[in-house]
């Protein structure tokens, strides 16, 4: 590619990271879907026809874009969410969901999808469990339509409070007005997330559950690498329970807590006035803190991207309310779009030179029942019978926001990253079919989910709207 080729191509991204949210806000079209078809586009005109972005050819590039992409999204996802998660029991139990999709669903999806490639695809055990963990987490990139829009801040909250007395009656009623409009998280970057309810039990399970099951999936990536590289699990499963599993979440946890924690002493109680970074409204340092915390944990061996998400949550608490986080959220929101788009551009184009030329039926069996059977069924389970409200007055996910929240298991750019990183430390055979696989499952991913946010969250407010039915309190 030329560096014009290329100019053309950032410029494209650019062009359409103004243009989509915008224009798509009222249909049930993402703009991750209108990226992808561009960039099949892209591939087929004349200065792009010769250019090969396989991932296969480009392994290195391909790892650290998705993974420079991941780690921005999880610290947006980190400061987006207003729940905050304390050493009591009322704000672990308010952690419910979660854990139980972490705990339960994802280690079932991972064995299903690691079953199903081995006896459906005819994998070796250590390709199909990399494919399993691979496709195993819900991607915080790709899952914003389904998503709380952003940190809430006591303004922001007293005016929304202000604005629903009399109409909508309660919290809970806060996507009504995207649903109105057709649109449920646009993943515009202006900042405003309009009518987005972060206390919304549906949001707040899908966005924590991408900000933790990135890191929480990759010893499996190890278990995967350790089957190809090293034999049989009684050689390495306990060199793998205790460094891969137990040492590197704590150093995760530890080294994310401690640079949240330095990041708010910093932003908002600085000893030099220098550092005034809250009061002057700086938000580079959302992002200058998601590099260094992650660089320092990998650097020690944790797991970097478990430290980014601890950190933004760290760092969220230090001054919960301040309107600082907003400033934070949208630098990092439109960075994350930018980087999402040329990735899915890239995408795009790889889709189009023959990235699925390797694709089977059983493959495609495979992502299909992994999006349709797979992700709804385990995660149907895991979060369990719940009633709409529980014993101590909260709000709780029913039976409708528990099927929503088990469907919505959004396959994207950790997926690559994963892939990318696992068959370059270890020699896998079938990659071109692992490949092949992966990017069918994330096409489908795009367009299934991208096509039914909207329909969801209606469908949702609509039943929250009928009369007489319960308003639960929120936490």
């Amino acid at each position: 590619m030329t560096a014009d080729a290329a100019y053309l191509l950032v410029g494209v991204a650019l062009l359409l990271a103004v243009i989509l949210p915008t224009l798509l806000k009222r249909v049930a079209f993402s703009a991750p879907m209108a990226l992808i078809l561009t960039g099949v586009v892209v591939g087929f005109l004349p200065p792009f026809e010769t250019t090969r972005l396989s991932p296969l050819e480009h392994p290195t590039i391909t790892e650290h874009a998705a993974e420079l992409c991941v780690i921005v999204a999880l610290m947006g996802v980190g400061l987006a969410l207003d729940r905050p998660l304390e050493r009591t029991r009322a704000s672990w139990r308010a952690w419910g969901s979660t854990w139980r999709l972490l705990a339960i669903a994802m280690p079932l999806c991972i064995a299903a999808v690691t079953f199903l490639g081995w006896w459906a695809m005819g994998l070796p055990i250590a390709a199909a469990l990399l494919l399993g963990a691979a496709l195993a987490p819900t991607d915080p990139v790709l899952a914003a339509d389904v998503q709380v829009g952003g940190p809430t801040t006591e303004q922001a909250e007293d005016v929304a409070r202000h604005e629903d007395e009399g109409v909508h009656g309660s919290v809970d009623d806060g996507v009504r007005g995207d649903a109105e409009d057709g649109a449920v998280g646009d993943g515009s970057a202006d900042g405003v997330h309009e009518g987005i309810d972060e206390h919304d039990e549906v949001r707040f399970a899908l966005t924590s559950e991408g900000g933790l099951n990135d890191a929480l999936a990759f010893p499996f990536v190890y278990a995967a690498i350790f089957l190809a590289d090293e034999g049989p699990v009684s050689e390495w499963w306990l060199r793998w329970l205790g460094w891969e599993v137990v040492g590197k979440i704590a150093l995760g946890v530890l080294f994310g807590y401690l640079g949240g924690k330095l990041l708010g002493r910093i932003a908002f109680r600085p000893r030099m006035t220098a550092f005034q970074f809250a009061r002057n409204g700086e938000p580079l340092l959302a992002l200058a803190g998601t590099l260094f915390v992650y660089g320092l944990t990998e650097l020690v061996g944790g797991w970097g991207f478990l430290a980014v998400f601890v950190a933004a949550l760290r760092l969220r608490a230090e001054e919960r309310h301040d309107e600082y986080h907003v400033v934070m959220h949208e630098m990092v929101e439109r960075l994350e779009l930018l980087l999402t788009l040329l990735l899915l551009l890239a995408l795009g184009v790889a889709l189009g030179d023959g990235l699925l030329a390797h694709l089977t039926w059983q493959g495609a069996a495979v992502g299909l029942a992994l999006i349709f059977v797979v992700r709804p069924l385990t995660a149907w389970l895991a979060l369990g019978r719940q009633s709409d409200v529980d014993e101590e007055g909260n709000q709780s996910l029913g039976p409708r926001e528990r099927i929503v929240t088990a469907f919505f298991g959004v396959r994207g750019i950790g997926s690559i990253y994963y892939l990318a990183y696992a068959l370059q430390e270890a020699d896998f055979p079938y990659a071109e079919l692992l490949w092949s696989t992966v990017g069918f499952t994330i096409l489908v991913s795009v367009v299934v989910h991208g096509m039914g946010a909207t329909p969801a969250m209606r469908w949702l407010e609509s039943v929250r709207d009928r009369p007489g039915r319960q308003e639960p309190s929120t936490p």
